[in-house]
């Protein structure tokens, strides 16, 4: 059992590729797959899959918003007989006013989670809320950079998760004994606006750093005065409404539960990654 590898999808993204950091820390076997990774492995191409799933014992699904590939792939990983898959999914999935979802990611999340819990394997679902690293890895970390973050994101307040706590949950999910049939929703603990967000990493980087609220309307323009296709522009700004309704606002004690710690404040994630030389000019 020791020798059969962990499959980590995703393992170039956010918490896949910590996840994958972590497990071979721990000295454990890790099949590390994704489209441009050490694996090659593509959610669209079924053709992929057996040669991700051969020999696995466990899995940590990262599947792409709004497809509905996870089904069919539970369903080949119980043939090549994996014992335990731990899944990404999301906040908010179990509320149908979270958010406008004109793109299905909702549906296709649920169905997802349905597709894992009806396996018959033990199974984990993960819940994270937005990410920290946001700022410094994806969306607002060029803008970050530059100093200035230009969002329809009003003064709505949000519990940034860090992403090494989502990896450490979902490592002892993968690991250890006790999470078979869990769904922990992740946080971190406390909320915060943008703006101030942002203070803490204009401390943290010792320079300033700014938040401009805008309306979606004037986002929008914007983006596509930058050359971004509206309907694109228009989908990030819908993307964005849980932040401006403070609807991620809550704090969850999935990192608690899991854990037994509490999760890394907003300002540690600042700190750190401004050490490891994160925003630097």
């Amino acid at each position: 059992m020791s020798e059969n590898p962990i499959l980590v999808t995703g393992a170039t993204g956010k918490s896949g590729s910590r996840v994958a950091a972590r497990l071979r820390a721990a000295g454990l076997p890790v099949r590390a797959a994704s489209r441009g990774g050490e694996h090659t492995f593509d959610w669209a191409d079924g053709r992929t899959w057996d040669s991700a799933l051969e020999g696995v014992r466990a899995a940590y699904l990262v599947q792409v918003d709004g497809t509905r590939f996870v089904r069919p792939f539970v369903e080949r990983a119980v043939r090549h007989g994996v014992r335990r898959l731990v899944l990404a999914s999301g906040r908010g999935i179990d509320d149908p006013d979270y958010a406008n979802d004109p793109g299905g990611v909702r549906d296709a999340l649920l169905d997802s989670e349905a597709a894992v819990r009806e396996s018959g394997l033990e199974w984990t679902i993960s819940r994270p809320g937005w990410f920290a690293q946001n700022f410094s890895e994806g969306f607002f970390a060029e803008a970050v950079a530059a100093g200035e973050l230009r969002l329809p994101g009003g003064d709505g307040a949000v519990s940034f998760v860090d992403a090494e706590d989502i990896a450490a949950v979902v490592v002892a999910a993968l690991t250890e004994a006790g999470h078979s049939g869990q769904i922990y929703e992740l946080s971190g603990p406390e909320a915060l606006t943008l703006a101030e967000a942002v203070a803490a990493i204009s401390t943290a980087a010792g320079r300033e750093i700014r938040y401009v609220p805008l309306s979606v309307e004037d986002f929008v323009a914007e983006q596509v005065a930058q050359g971004i296709p509206a309907p694109e522009a228009a989908g990030f700004a819908d993307v964005l409404e849980p932040l401006r309704n403070g609807t991620d606002a809550h704090v969850s004690d999935g990192v608690q539960r899991a854990l037994g710690r509490e999760p890394r404040t907003f300002a540690e994630f600042a700190r750190s990654t401004a050490a490891a030389g994160g925003w630097s000019v």
